[in-house]
């Protein structure tokens, strides 16, 4: 909602100021389709050359987290905490024979159909199974698995960060793509010198609309998207540290409660639920759930 809002303040207030201080949109609005062409082609095909295919079709899906927002919510991290105390409740009190069944199969598991939308995340499933798969076969040191974990959390957001970094790397060319647009404005306008000074002018003008919009374009559209799209990234990441703290207290001895409750530390204040809150959720939980 924000994001839609500073983009109408940002071409009122900019386009706005210049008509009341007498400017003449014609001019702007006569070179701007090719000019566009020329800055949006290039930046287009400068993207594609510079970024790989699935980097390409992430930054796509990007931009509806721009204006969407994080895809976890504040009840997505009260429904984490209650799913990792159902997991590891059970591998306390049942054994890691109880739990084989959960991480073999986590689609037709009992633990895991109860949260439905964080079974739709196939990294947060696989981090979860994997490291739960790997204390079943005696991997028992907690520096070891936190390690593994911390590896496996880097890697993700390596490529998680990806499209962000490719829409920086678009913001800082489109300047200078700008000013190729108005190089060749010149080089158009320097073709016909002959001609009367008001005509030069206005050729003069629609050049400099390009160095204009490449420099619109890159400060106040696409690195703020960059610099938005970078912080979603980092808040979603929060979601899976969580599980890491989560399941190495596990491994440290600690009671399932106590291991959630660590983990509640590392939610997102905005998010976070308050002590009394998540206590209250995980005795409503049904004691057969597990």
């Amino acid at each position: 909602m924000f994001q839609i809002i500073g983009v109408v303040l940002l071409f009122g207030l900019v386009f706005g100021s210049y008509i009341m201080s007498g400017g003449n949109m014609g001019v702007i609005i006569e070179a701007a389709p090719h000019e566009l062409m020329a800055i949006l082609g290039a930046g287009v095909a400068s993207f594609l050359i510079s970024n790989s295919m699935t980097v390409i079709k992430a930054t796509g899906g990007g931009f509806g987290k721009i204006f969407k927002g994080p895809k976890w919510k504040k009840a997505d991290y009260n429904d984490l905490l209650s799913l990792l105390f159902l997991l590891t409740k059970t591998m306390k009190s049942k054994g890691v024979i109880a739990l084989e069944s959960h991480i073999e199969n986590p689609h037709d598991s009992s633990i895991f159909s109860r949260y439905p939308k964080i079974g739709k995340d196939h990294f947060a499933i696989d981090f979860i199974c994997d490291t739960l798969r790997m204390m079943t076969m005696n991997l028992e040191d907690p520096h070891q698995v936190e390690d593994c974990m911390e590896g496996q959390l880097e890697k993700h957001h390596h490529e998680a960060l990806a499209p962000a970094h490719a829409l920086q790397s678009l913001a800082d060319a489109l300047p200078a793509l700008g000013i190729v647009a108005a190089v060749l404005g010149v080089i158009k306008t320097m073709g016909a010198i002959t001609q009367p000074p008001e005509i030069l002018g206005e050729m003069i003008g629609g050049a400099l609309v390009g160095t204009f919009l490449g420099v619109f374009m890159a400060y106040g559209l696409v690195a703020p998207m960059a610099t938005r799209l970078n912080a979603i990234v980092e808040e979603e990441g929060a979601f899976y540290k969580i599980i890491r703290q989560v399941l190495v207290a596990h491994l440290h001895g600690n009671a399932a409660q106590i291991s959630v409750e660590l983990g509640r530390g590392s939610v997102p204040s905005g998010s976070q639920p308050t002590f009394a809150q998540l206590e209250e959720t995980l005795t409503a939980i049904p004691a057969e759930a597990a």
